[in-house]
C-alpha cells in the first residue's frame, strides 16, 4: 500500500466509517474523525486502534501502532475537514441527512476537497444539486467491511468534474482499494444490483420450497462463491466453454433465456415469503450474537485477504 501523505476526514464512525478510517491510516494518511453523536466518536480511534492491531496478525498492517497515532478525533465538523484531501461522508441512509450534511460539507471543506458519500442507493445528483461546489461531490460506496473487501464503486452525478472522479480513483487506488466507475446513475449502483438480483432469486427459491435457506447458502458458500472470490462472472463463464464468452453465450443462451421469462418478482420480498426463510434459519438474532458473528466473519475475510495478497490476486491493487 502507498506511504503517500494526505488527509481524510471520515464524518460518521459506525461500523463503516471506522473502517474507512482503518483503509486510510493503514496506509499512511492521517485521518480525522468527527460524528455528532458525542459518545461515538469518543470511542472510535480505539475501536479502528483494535481493528489495526487485529489486521497486523493477519500481515495486513505494517506497523498497527504507527497507524494509529494517525487518528484524530476532531469536536467539530468543520475541524474535521480543515486541510481534507477527501471527505468520507457515513451518515444515516436518508436523503434529508444526506442534503443536510454535504451542504455543511461543501460549506465547511477546503475547495480543493473530494467530497464522497458511502451511501449505498442513493444516487449523487438527489443532494448534491444545489450546492456552489456540486463538481467535486460523488459517490464512494463501499462494501461492508471496507478494510477488508476494497471494491468501491465511484458515481459522479451529471455536473460531477470529470478530473474529480479521476483523482478520486485514484486515491482509493493509492490505499490499496479497488475502484471502479458506475458510468452513470444507477439506483443500487452495480453491486447493490447485482445482490439484489440473486437475492430476489434466493428468498424465491426458498420461499417456493426447492430448497433449504442452509443449503441456499451453502450452494453459494462452496460453489459460486468460492470462484467469485478471485473472478467475476465474465471470466468465470470465458472457463466454462472452449471458446469463451461467445461460445458460453453459443451454447447457453436458450437455457437463461427460458430463465429469464420468469423472474423473481417484488413479492418475494412480502414478509408472507421471507418469514418462511426466517422460520427455518437456525441463527439468532440477538445483537450479542450478530456481533460475534461479525467478528468471525471479518477474521475469515481477513485471513482471505493475507490468502490473495501472497497470491496476487484481488487485493485491491490495478
Amino acid at each position: 500500500m502507498s506511504n503517500s501523505a494526505g488527509t481524510a476526514a471520515v464524518i460518521g464512525t459506525g461500523l463503516i466509517g471506522r473502517a474507512w478510517a482503518n483503509v486510510f491510516a493503514r496506509a499512511g494518511w492521517s485521518v480525522r474523525l468527527w460524528d455528532p453523536d458525542v459518545s461515538a466518536r469518543a470511542g472510535a480511534a480505539a475501536k479502528v486502534a483494535d481493528s489495526l492491531h487485529e489486521l497486523a496478525r493477519f500481515g495486513l498492517v505494517d506497523d498497527p501502532g504507527a497507524a494509529a497515532v494517525r487518528l484524530v478525533t476532531c469536536d467539530t465538523l468543520a475541524d474535521a475537514v480543515a486541510g481534507a484531501d477527501l471527505v468520507q461522508e457515513n451518515g444515516p441512509e436518508t436523503i434529508e441527512a444526506k442534503i443536510e450534511t454535504f451542504a455543511a460539507l461543501d460549506r465547511a471543506a477546503p475547495p480543493t476537497a473530494i467530497l464522497a458519500s458511502s451511501t449505498s442507493a442513493i444516487v449523487a445528483s438527489r443532494f448534491t444539486e444545489s450546492l456552489p461546489g456540486r463538481a467535486r461531490c460523488l459517490v464512494g460506496h463501499p462494501v461492508n467491511p471496507p478494510h477488508l473487501v476494497p471494491i468501491v464503486e465511484l458515481c459522479g452525478a451529471p455536473w460531477t468534474d470529470a478530473a474529480v472522479l479521476v483523482r478520486a480513483r485514484a486515491i482509493y487506488t493509492s490505499v490499496g482499494q479497488s475502484p471502479i466507475d458506475v458510468c452513470r446513475e444507477i439506483d443500487g449502483f452495480i453491486l447493490n444490483r447485482l445482490q439484489g438480483a440473486l437475492l430476489a432469486e434466493a428468498f424465491r427459491l426458498v420461499g417456493e420450497g426447492y430448497c433449504s435457506p442452509q443449503d441456499l447458502d451453502k450452494t453459494l458458500a462452496d460453489g459460486l462463491g468460492r470462484r467469485w472470490s478471485f473472478i467475476g462472472p465474465f471470466a468465470t463463464i470465458e472457463l466454462n466453454a472452449p471458446g469463451g464468452i461467445a461460445d458460453y453465450c453459443r451454447r447457453y443462451t436458450g437455457f437463461y433465456r427460458r430463465l429469464q421469462q420468469t423472474p423473481a418478482t417484488p413479492e418475494v420480498w412480502d414478509e408472507a415469503n421471507w418469514s418462511k426463510i426466517v422460520a427455518q434459519w437456525p441463527g439468532s438474532a440477538e445483537p450479542a450474537v450478530i456481533t460475534d458473528k461479525s467478528r468471525e466473519r471479518d477474521r475469515r475475510l481477513a485471513a482471505l485477504a493475507a490468502h490473495l495478497r501472497q497470491a496476487g490476486a484481488g487485493g485491491g491493487h490495478e
